[in-house]
């Protein structure tokens, strides 16, 4: 750590949590005394809150946030910035009450790929857009991990942050209007589209405990195009070091010496190291653009791309020496495989926008890619024996999409008290999932049988340890097309009267036809008061990662290590356990609200909501026994591991309150202070499970499609409340952001009530203060989690040493985390 420190000795305040928390609260005691540059503190507050203009879900022109007759959030680019985070999706969870990330929602990519949720759904069942066009999956799919479970969602965090301008999160179910996966909502990132300057950002920080380093450097840069137009590149790169969050292991490493007498090295091994659970390491780079140039009054071409590169390593369960996996000539102290994915990430949108016979019109195509590789190091395929490497490639996923859509609007006087605003378009979207096998040692049965010792005539699982690769019969693509076309009528038939209607028709090639509407309302009952509502049905198709998807890894359950196998569900052994073709889960919305914004500075909203869903998709849980054994053998597969595959199981009903304030206030010659505030209550309820396909039934009793374990992560291992309170003053050179998070209790469920946990509410202190030396030249000091709060300990612990907080925390596992940073804009 000293030469991370050292290296930035001129930027970075001492890396020491108390004495930064005192300096904070000393600094902050003086501020009180400050009158300088108010009135520049004040203008920049100015309206604010009023003013915020969005255009998600309003196609055809551009509402204030209160206007809007669904709730809209909106997060500004310099937010992000504040942050002293450096992941999208951690700061969007920060900011915004009712979006939820876990801190490590799973093992091997789930903990690299974090799903995150809105409105208590799944991270899926949310369309992310880039300006206004859909941005493509991830390849990787969250199969080990327990929230999100069986998401292959969008990874915001290879976006750059230093080219978002803002972003709006539409709380409400679109795919009326945008087709499938908008069950929960919208999160529409806006690029930046200066014409000049540019910005430098550098951050640095580390956890409270001494590991988790940052390094961050951020930089964005504008031009004018042509005339009237712009050229905007953002460039980030960022260092990430692994945290450590495990105890000592329990139980015995090593085989007992004759008699029973313990094994001496039981004294001397260290049970911390040997298991490096927790956040992995991570390296990236990200670089996009956004520009557009007018080529006529008519006329005007635009393009955006980003691109990304990341390289993450993460810890598997470590094997022991006594283990039927061993392999002693190479590990005599047993070992702990190292995970890594190589991802390359690349979006690319090209088009055309103006006017055509008073149409106005946009014209575009997209192109999106995610390519993941995956390794092992320091592992063995201990079917092989004393002759298998250490090192595998395990295979690759690829998803590729291209999406072409002609958007066409105007404004049609009717009569009414503004004229209609009507909206229609078509589109077309081309999607394709490959899987590449791994080498062959990574999947293969070597046949070896332990000669002698304590577990002589074992056969160790075949395959490489921790993350068994693609195996050659299982590397394969498929593929679809998707085409629809869609009709948006704005209307406002009194002054204080708005309605919407959208409908939309879909056809897949793989799933068949599907058709939504959506209608809205919103009626003004006094200025600055106004009712709001919507009602709208919806759908997801599946992804292709969930028909195709095959994979062997090791997850806990109850504290034990347990080998699993995902099946494809048209694969002969998944068919054996019951599964199905899988259909697209359907969804009905209903949403009432209010809007009140008595002055220009003041601004309340409040928004209900219900979201039933039929046949929504999970995993089956992990099915083992010895039926599933004979299955999976008669199979070619490896009979000493579980078996799960994707179904339609179960139908959910979501019903949840938002609540979001915000406030400016004046406090003349000391600043200004903006205090927002958010609180979201969100409860899913489990309405009906399939019953046990007869090929499942047929195996005996004891089997279960949709277990407790699976049925808790579904309904009660999120907080139900989240309350997140801020105030940002500004005074004079100073701006000083408090945070303060409430996250509600929540429950981990096992297989086993004995082994049920349920964590308490916790309240985490965010703190950042800026202090601008020149007009152009700022540095910062902050801590998130301020008070270096912990979920409480008292999770199952594996036999690794991981798990005493549990697995599922929102706010994370490795306590307060301070930084400094320093920004330049030019």
């Amino acid at each position: 750590m000293s030469s991370f420190r050292n290296g930035f000795s001129g930027l970075a305040v001492p890396l020491q949590s108390p004495r930064l928390a005192a300096m904070s609260l000393a600094i902050a005691s003086m501020f009180v005394n400050m009158a300088a540059d108010a009135e520049d503190s004040k203008s920049a507050y100015a309206g604010a809150v009023k003013d915020v203009m969005v255009t998600t879900g309003n196609r055809g022109q551009a509402l204030t946030v209160t206007d809007s007759p669904v709730p809209i959030d909106v997060v500004s680019g310099e937010k992000l910035m504040q942050s002293g985070k450096t992941n999208l999706s951690e700061i969007l969870s920060d900011l915004l009450p009712s979006f939820n990330l876990a801190a490590v929602p799973g093992q091997d990519a789930s903990a690299i790929v974090r799903p995150a949720s809105l409105r208590g759904l799944n991270a899926d069942q949310v369309l992310i857009l880039v300006n206004g066009k859909r941005r493509h999956n991830s390849a990787v799919l969250n199969v080990a991990s327990r929230l999100n479970n069986g998401s292959a969602p969008v990874d915001l965090d290879l976006i750059p942050l230093s080219l978002i301008d803002h972003i709006e999160v539409l709380r409400d179910g679109a795919a009326a209007q945008y087709g499938s996966d908008a069950i929960a909502g919208v999160i529409n990132i806006i690029l930046k589209s200066s014409i000049e300057g540019g910005n430098a950002t550098t951050t640095t920080g580390q956890n409270y405990g001494g590991d988790g380093e940052l390094l961050q450097q951020t930089l964005g840069w504008s031009r004018e195009l042509g005339s009237g137009g712009f050229l905007d590149i953002g460039l980030d790169a960022r260092y990430k070091n692994r945290s450590v969050n495990v105890d000592k292991a329990t139980g015995a490493f090593y085989f007992p010496l004759g008699g029973g007498s313990p094994d001496p090295r039981e004294s001397t091994v260290d049970r911390q190291v040997l298991f490096l659970g927790g956040n992995p390491q991570s390296k990236s780079v990200s670089l996009g653009y956004n520009a557009e140039l007018p080529i006529s009054s008519n006329l005007k071409l635009y393009s955006f791309s980003t691109w990304a590169s990341r390289d993450s390593n993460s810890g598997f369960n470590f094997r022991r020496p006594n283990s039927v996996n061993a392999v002693l000539s190479i590990y005599p102290d047993g070992y702990a495989p190292k995970f890594r994915i190589k991802e390359n990430d690349f979006q690319v949108a090209v088009g055309g926008k103006g006017k055509l016979a008073d149409w106005n019109f946009d014209l575009s195509s997209t192109y999106g890619r995610n390519d993941s590789a995956f390794y092992l190091s320091g592992s063995a395929n201990a079917s092989i024996g004393p002759s298998t490497k250490t090192n595998f490639y395990n295979g690759s996923l690829i998803f590729d999409q291209v999406t072409t859509n002609l958007d066409l609007t105007r404004a049609f006087a009717v009569g009414m008290a503004k004229p209609m605003q009507v909206s229609y378009g078509l589109e077309h979207r081309y999607e394709r999932y490959t899987v590449k096998a791994g080498e062959p040692d990574s999947y293969i049965n070597g046949g070896y049988v332990i000669p002698s010792g304590p577990l002589a005539g074992k056969q160790p699982s075949p395959g490489s340890q921790g993350f068994s690769g693609f195996r050659a019969e299982e590397a394969g693509a498929a593929s679809r097309s998707n085409v629809s076309a869609y009709v948006d009528l704005g209307l406002e038939p009194l002054p204080n009267w708005s309605v919407g209607l959208a409908g939309r028709a879909e056809r897949y090639t793989d799933v068949g036809d599907t058709v939504s509407g959506k209608l809205t309302t919103r009626y003004e009952l006094s200025p600055g008061f106004a009712l709001r509502g919507a009602i709208s049905n919806g759908f997801r198709a599946p992804s292709l990662a969930q028909g195709l998807y095959a994979s062997s890894t090791t997850t806990f359950i109850g504290g034990q290590a347990v080998d699993f196998k995902v099946l494809p569900v048209a694969s002969a052994a998944a068919k054996a356990l019951g599964a199905e073709a899988l259909k697209p889960e359907k969804s009905k919305n209903f949403s009432l609200g209010l809007s009140f914004v008595p002055t220009r500075d003041v601004q309340i909203t409040v928004d209900t909501y219900q979201i039933d869903i039929t046949d929504r998709i999970v995993q089956t849980g992990i099915l083992r026994g010895t039926a599933v054994s004979a299955i999976l053998a008669a199979n070619g597969l490896n009979p000493n591991q579980g078996g799960q595959y994707f179904t339609n199981a179960v139908d959910t009903r979501t019903r949840g309150l938002d609540i979001v304030a915000d406030y400016i206030q004046d406090l003349k010659s000391y600043g200004v202070v903006r205090w927002n505030g958010g609180f979201s209550w969100n409860k899913t309820d489990i309405t009906r499970i399939k019953d046990n396909p007869a090929a499942l039934t047929s195996l005996g009793a004891g089997y279960e499609l949709f277990d407790r374990g699976r049925r808790g992560d579904l309904t009660v291992a999120t907080p139900q409340t989240k309350l997140i309170t801020g105030a940002d003053w500004l005074i004079g050179k100073f701006d000083i952001n408090a945070h303060l998070s409430r996250f509600g209790s929540y429950t981990e469920v096992s297989s086993s009530q004995a082994n049920d946990r349920t964590y308490s509410a916790k309240w985490i202190t965010d703190l950042d203060i800026a202090y601008a030396l020149t007009k152009s030249f700022t540095v910062a000091v902050g801590a998130k989690n301020l008070f270096d709060v912990y979920p409480d300990k008292i999770g199952v612990v594996s036999e690794n040493g991981a798990g005493a907080y549990g697995t599922l925390s929102p706010f994370g596992m490795n306590g307060g985390f301070y930084y400094a940073r320093a920004s330049l804009n030019f």
